[in-house]
């Protein structure tokens, strides 16, 4: 049993009869009053964010998990292929488990996080940022780079994102996968 003093980014606790990981939490000591934290929870099970106060001292189910990294190989219908970098083999997980599917290009390394207990995937980390090819987008002004106006633009995976109104078709851009957002582009 852990306590609300050992939460951090990242921790999977059991909550609510349901495995939860932590994606944001504070601390929070107000003048009047006890200590509490706020969090924000995500499911492993369906993929749902929900917001939780813990009490300062609150007792928390922790459950152990190991990382490993797997090479996404393919989807198939709502089921994505993986395959273990160490050991080749393969496994499959379901489209709500993963947090951007459609920023997900074939060959890319992702960590999945595995339940210790029995083997069982929980969710899988994506990079902070990937890189992709601009597939379609109306075409760019030359000098059009002063104001903060986006267009909108479908990389390689099928994936929609707003992009400057310079940005080409066959341009590569960096997208940060945890918001879906345009970066830079990528000069080769």
């Amino acid at each position: 049993m852990a306590s609300t003093s050992d939460i951090k980014k990242g921790l999977c606790i059991i909550f609510n009869h349901d495995t939860y990981k932590i994606i944001d939490f504070q601390h929070v000591k107000p003048g009047k009053g006890p200590a509490f934290v706020r969090t924000k929870l995500k499911s492993l099970t369906n993929g749902k964010v929900i917001d939780n106060t813990f009490s300062s001292g609150h007792k928390i189910e922790e459950v152990r998990v190991e990382t490993r990294k797997y090479q996404y190989l393919y989807p198939e219908g709502e089921t994505y292929h993986f395959m273990n970098t160490d050991d080749y083999n393969q496994i499959t997980l379901q489209k709500e488990s993963l947090d951007a599917p459609d920023l997900l290009k074939e060959g890319e390394i992702v960590t999945i996080i595995i339940r210790t207990s029995d083997e069982l995937p929980l969710s899988v980390d994506m990079p902070a940022h990937v890189i992709l090819e601009i597939k379609e987008t109306e075409p760019g002004i030359k000098g059009n780079t002063a104001t903060n106006a986006t267009k909108p633009a479908t990389v390689e995976t099928g994936a929609r994102v707003n992009v400057p109104l310079f940005i080409n078709e066959g341009d590569k851009i960096k997208i940060e996968t945890e918001k879906g957002t345009y970066m830079e582009r990528v000069k080769e």
